[in-house]
């Protein structure tokens, strides 16, 4: 039975999103359901948090995966690319002042 439960928690997001504290306190309500030992209990507790780290982690790497593909598929310009422009431009009206200034002179 508790294998089930925890199959289908994992196999959802679920697990992935609950807090610490809601998985601690799941885990001690199917303790308690399930009339482990305390040794059982504690054990089968911190599986369960740990598997909910696991879960969270691959969760945020498969999401941020998904988002950073999008972006890219919308051909958005990265700040990287905005700073090195704003840099050109920056070397340009610098150089363009120095030739105003030169002619100016002449």
């Amino acid at each position: 039975m508790i294998d089930l439960i925890k199959k289908t928690l994992l196999t959802g997001v679920g697990l992935a999103v609950m807090t610490k504290d809601k998985v601690e306190e799941l885990g001690r309500d199917l303790v308690s359901q399930a009339k482990l030992s305390e040794s059982e209990g504690r054990e089968f507790v911190d599986n369960l948090v740990k598997q909910s780290d696991t879960a969270r982690n691959e969760f945020e790497t498969r999401i941020n995966a998904v988002v950073k593909k999008t972006i890219e598929g919308l051909n958005l310009v990265h700040k990287d690319e905005i700073a090195g422009l704003q840099a050109r431009v920056d070397d340009l009206a610098a150089e363009l002042k120095k030739h105003q200034a030169a002619t100016t002179h002449n």
